[in-house]
């Protein structure tokens, strides 16, 4: 019998491939949350008890190096933390995304490290790869100049020079609980010594599935260590890692509010994809928006929806799970650099870029929960900033209400009379 695995799907007359039918999708979202505006309500403000980094007795290479960072008055997240966390205590924090939490973490176990002249070690997980070298590059600028070395173990690269890195026995290994433990099981990475561990984003972590990896990685480290968990939101799953990790944990709760607050939501209806195609275009290339993240649902329809933009003259590039992690990268790079004035990613991008300036969100496909929603357009209005979700929503049976205009008739040819007078000529 032939083998037909490998052949390839039929073409029809113009030589491009057959389109897949349309596979149906239901969000569970109600629909009147995509039309929201920005609220702009007085806030409790928050008095911090450290005015600057100098007062929480951090080591002076690292306060230089905040310093010359441009890091001045912590945020209450690191307010709160850091003298937790210096302390040796486990710590659970609550807080939206865009608030410091990375300096939180980094800052005191850089400290820890320093201090024990540099015998300590630290792990730390974060969900997504394009957030752990986020995590990276500054754990990295925080480090200068004290001998402290980070480790990079995440997917989607070779894992050679991640295994050189290891060999150099690193005082930080950062990375994506997949490619930890696929590290740990191939004995390249021992965590019996490891005495500080940090899970950021927990929530997202959970919601990918990484749960079971979670639990294997954090059975390898040291009995008697520092546990610190930082998320956007709190599940019964993230309670119960809590409760079987975390010993007499302190918990810094600032999520006051949701991230939609600082965001104007607005709904565009379509009957089709034709015209939510032609509804997009329209719209990135108004002149209106100055830097865009679209969100889709799959990676394939990632690759299209840029196609198409780049066709009508958008600067605009696209990030999903398929493409290589160095054109990931490329792509991030050139969207933060203001080369690309769009970018269109799948969820993978939805939580831990932190990418400034972003002044909308697009849904082009609908999320598939609200809590996906809320991590999407979390992506603009950072800060206490203001930004603009927009979400296109399909409805077949939608007619679009005309404005009625007054009906200016063509001007007519005039003629003169044989008095002179004008006589106008209703056809020729």
């Amino acid at each position: 019998m032939q083998n037909n695995r490998n052949r390839r799907p039929p073409r029809h007359h113009s030589g491009s491939f057959r389109r897949r039918p349309a596979v149906s999708f239901a969000s569970n979202i109600d629909r009147a949350k995509y039309t929201q505006a920005a609220q702009f309500t007085e806030s409790e403000e928050y008095v911090n008890r450290h005015q600057s980094f100098s007062e929480f007795g951090l080591v002076s290479q690292l306060v230089e190096n905040v310093t010359r960072k441009g890091f001045t008055k912590p945020t209450p997240i690191q307010d709160q933390a850091i003298p937790l966390i210096m302390q040796g205590r486990d710590v659970l924090g609550i807080a939206n995304t865009g608030t410091g939490k990375t300096a939180a973490f980094s800052l005191p176990i850089l400290d820890m490290i320093a201090r024990s002249n540099r015998t300590k070690k630290a792990l730390i997980l974060a969900p997504t790869r394009e957030l752990a070298m986020q995590i990276d590059v500054e754990m990295r600028s925080f480090a200068q100049n004290m001998g402290i070395y980070t480790a990079l173990c995440i997917g989607g690269v070779p894992e050679g020079p991640q295994i050189q890195q290891l060999r150099c026995n690193p005082n930080v290994v950062i990375g994506t609980p997949g490619r930890v433990k696929d590290f740990i099981e191939q004995r390249h990475l021992r965590l019996e010594t490891t005495s500080i561990v940090v899970l950021d984003e927990v929530d997202r972590m959970l919601d990918m599935g990484f749960i079971h990896d979670v639990r294997h990685i954090l059975g390898r480290t040291a009995q008697e260590r520092i546990t610190l968990f930082f998320s956007a939101t709190m599940t019964p799953d993230i309670n119960n890692l809590v409760n079987t990790f975390l010993k007499n944990h302190e918990v810094i709760s600032l999520r006051k509010r949701e991230t939609s607050h600082n965001v104007d939501q607005e709904m565009i209806k379509v009957k089709n994809r034709e015209e939510k195609m032609a509804k997009l275009i329209e719209l990135v290339t108004s002149g209106t928006i100055y830097k865009a993240i679209i969100f889709v649902r799959t990676k394939r329809g990632a690759d299209r929806v840029a196609h198409k933009l780049h066709q009508a003259g958008v600067k605009v590039d696209s990030i999903h799970g398929d493409k290589p992690q160095r054109k990931r990268d490329r792509v991030i790079r050139m969207f933060r650099d203001n080369q690309i004035a769009v970018m269109v990613a799948t969820d993978v991008a939805a939580r831990g870029l932190d990418i400034q300036d972003v002044t909308h969100v697009i849904n082009y496909d609908e999320p598939a929960t609200y809590e996906d929603y809320i991590h999407r357009i979390g992506r603009t209005g950072r800060a206490e900033a203001t930004g603009k979700a927009i979400t296109f929503v399909e409805e077949p049976d939608y007619t679009p209400i005309k404005p009625v205009t007054p009906v200016n008739r063509p001007q007519q040819p005039l003629s003169y009379g044989r008095s002179g007078r004008i006589v106008r000529r209703f056809g020729r």
